[in-house]
């Protein structure tokens, strides 16, 4: 007779689950979306947008019809699926050719609407489905799905706070290894390979094409004024010409900028933040840098209550700019700009809204932002602060635990 696992070994299995209350609130709250927007049915395919309305990311499809219970459609691994999801339809398939088969059993016809994720689902798979599925429409429904995902949950919240003192433990590491001589390349790894030893995923989650997503951005001296590919104020030098971003061989040194920018996920919630250091202090106009980047973050977090519009604080980190006689630097150097202060984060790194020009989404509470008011002095060095706060009735609140200050080490 086998024994039953040991304590020990049960410890060393994943045991984090999205609750079944959770679930049940998301999947009510996107239902009665789609019936205000004429939707039969929406057919999820991307993993974080499954994951977030059935609570597994094992290979599988999820049918949510406008009402009704819905369908995951698992292809690898079944078991896990049913350990992981609270739904009570899990059903395997070994080819997705059964998916409409399934469906007519069930509902007895296939749905006229159907919507689909139109913002990532490629152009051949977006054929594939239209054509198994046979829907007269397919609206795109990934606005919906983005924004019922925009406001986070209390249990949400909870999940980003543990996150953060995942990231705030790594950053008091990170002060104690700075050493110079060291390469970017190197202090990153070493950041990195100690998060993982706390819980840290290693993947960070991008919606988009051709979108990246890496832990350890560390810009030194003149490569934190470095533009480049990223759609970010600076680049950096990055490993070679194959991937011209992020940490290089360039090696640290004393009394210079460096700009550590550090994505941490933990259970699928990410934090994004960034953080000043410097070997021995630094010289009178980069200290000032740094600390005017922390006085617009201060500004904005204070600023961002409901009712004020994305765009709106988009337009006050300008001014604020402005008046400090940083405009020129300010999100990039000249022709080098990005449009944007900020973003919506949680199961991925970049979710909307987005704090930039023109976005006239009202803030409400319970939304999740990374703001990052950054200063770029061209092939000179770049100075700024990144801190994920949730907005509140009474303004911004803080999630992020690492303390907003510049670290001299």
């Amino acid at each position: 007779m086998s024994e039953a696992p040991s304590a020990s070994l049960a410890a060393e299995e994943p045991s984090f689950r999205v609750p079944a209350g959770e679930i049940a609130g998301r999947l009510a709250r996107l239902q009665e979306a789609m019936q205000a927007a004429g939707l039969e049915a929406v057919f999820l395919v991307q993993t974080v947008d499954r994951f977030y309305f059935s609570g597994t990311a094992q290979d599988a499809f999820l049918f949510v019809p406008a009402e009704g219970p819905p369908l995951l459609f698992v292809r690898r691994f079944a078991p896990r699926a049913r350990e992981e999801s609270p739904l009570a339809e899990i059903l395997p398939i070994e080819s997705v050719r059964r998916i409409p088969v399934l469906l007519k059993e069930r509902l007895g016809r296939l749905p006229a609407r159907l919507g689909l994720e139109l913002d990532v689902l490629p152009v051949n798979d977006f054929r594939f489905w239209r054509g198994l599925l046979e829907p007269r429409e397919c609206p795109d429904a990934s606005p919906l799905l983005l924004r019922l995902r925009g406001r986070k949950s209390s249990w949400e919240i909870a999940r980003l706070e543990e996150t953060a003192e995942m990231s705030a433990r790594t950053f008091a590491h990170m002060r104690e290894i700075l050493a110079p001589g060291l390469t970017e390349m190197e202090f990153a790894a070493r950041a990195e390979a100690y998060a993982r030893g706390l819980g840290h995923a290693g993947l960070l989650r991008v919606r988009g094409f051709n979108a990246l997503g890496y832990p350890g951005h560390v810009l030194s001296g003149p490569n934190g004024g470095r533009p480049g590919m990223l759609d970010a104020p600076a680049s950096g030098s990055g490993t070679s010409c194959a991937f011209p971003a992020g940490a290089g061989p360039r090696r640290l040194r004393p009394r210079e900028p460096i700009l550590v920018d550090f994505g941490s996920v933990k259970n699928g919630y990410h934090l994004d933040e960034a953080r000043m250091f410097a070997i021995g202090g630094l010289p009178p106009e980069e200290h000032s840098a740094c600390r005017a980047a922390i006085q617009i973050h201060d500004r904005l977090i204070a600023a961002a209550r409901p009712g004020v519009t994305a765009g709106a604080l988009f337009e006050e980190a300008l001014r604020l700019a402005g008046e400090m006689g940083l405009a020129e630097a300010f999100l990039g150097p000249p022709g080098h700009k990005v449009r944007f202060v900020g973003h919506g984060i949680g199961l991925e790194l970049v979710e909307p809204p987005f704090l930039a020009r023109g976005h006239e989404t009202p803030l409400e509470e319970g939304m999740v932002f990374a703001l990052e008011p950054k200063l770029v002095f061209e092939g000179r060095f770049a100075a700024g602060v990144e801190s994920v706060f949730v907005v509140t009735a009474a303004g911004g609140r803080l999630i992020s635990r690492v303390p907003v200050d510049v670290f001299l080490c």
